[in-house]
């Protein structure tokens, strides 16, 4: 059995956007920021984001209540996808 379940805790860093399928689902769209911390103080703070895809009810709901700068707690699934530009490059 495999498992795939990840929790990020961090803030919006992105205004949400929220769309529609064709046959109607609601999807947003929004990135988040989160920051990581060292045990040096000396070394500066560095900050990981995430791009982060919400489905129908959940995707209306963190477009109507969250926005850019807002707290979030997200638990889902990661899943990898390849991006090509108009050049060739991924």
């Amino acid at each position: 059995m495999a498992i795939n379940k990840v929790f990020i805790k961090g803030n919006i860093s992105s205004e949400c956007e929220l769309k529609q399928t064709t046959s109607g689902t609601s999807v947003c769209s929004f990135s988040v920021a989160v920051n990581r911390f060292s045990k040096d103080p000396a070394e500066p703070k560095k900050t990981d984001f995430f791009n982060v895809v919400a489905w129908a009810q959940k995707a209306e709901f963190v477009s109507r209540y969250f926005k850019k700068g807002s707290g979030i707690v997200i638990v889902g699934r990661l899943e990898n996808r390849d991006w090509t530009d108009k050049q060739g490059n991924k």
